[in-house]
């Protein structure tokens, strides 16, 4: 953790290597959108991205990340985001720290990913799809 804090320079997060756009984040070739909100939040409003499938999405509330790690691949880009990001953040520096390549934060949120979601870009992949 020690070498991922003295790598968090003003260049770091003046160039935003740490967060990504929700419309950034769907158009990347294998991504992960890691929630990490709490069951009970992830329950009363899912995000389950059946049209989307270049991006998984997986729920592993923040307390329950060191335990279940292996669930989340190296090998995919990961967003991660929960309501206000102060979990994501945690959770960012936190898999940084166990040598995940590609995370980033999702900036906004899950507001921003809402918004994102909305039927005009929902319909645009779709038809993309085709």
């Amino acid at each position: 953790m020690e070498q991922v804090l003295k790598s968090l320079t003003l260049d770091y997060f003046g160039n935003g290597k740490h967060k990504i756009s929700p419309e950034k984040f769907f158009d990347m070739k294998k991504g992960l959108l890691l929630d990490v909100r709490s069951k009970e939040e992830s329950d009363s409003i899912s995000i389950k991205l059946e049209h989307h499938p270049n991006v998984e999405s997986l729920n592993i509330p923040i307390n329950e990340i060191p335990d279940r790690i292996d669930e989340i691949p190296k090998i995919k880009f990961i967003g991660v985001f929960c309501p206000a990001n102060v979990r994501s953040s945690i959770v960012y520096a936190y898999l940084l720290s166990k040598e995940f390549p590609e995370v980033r934060i999702v900036e906004g949120g899950y507001s921003a990913l809402t918004e994102a979601l909305k039927p005009g870009q929902v319909l645009k992949v779709i038809k993309s799809k085709k």
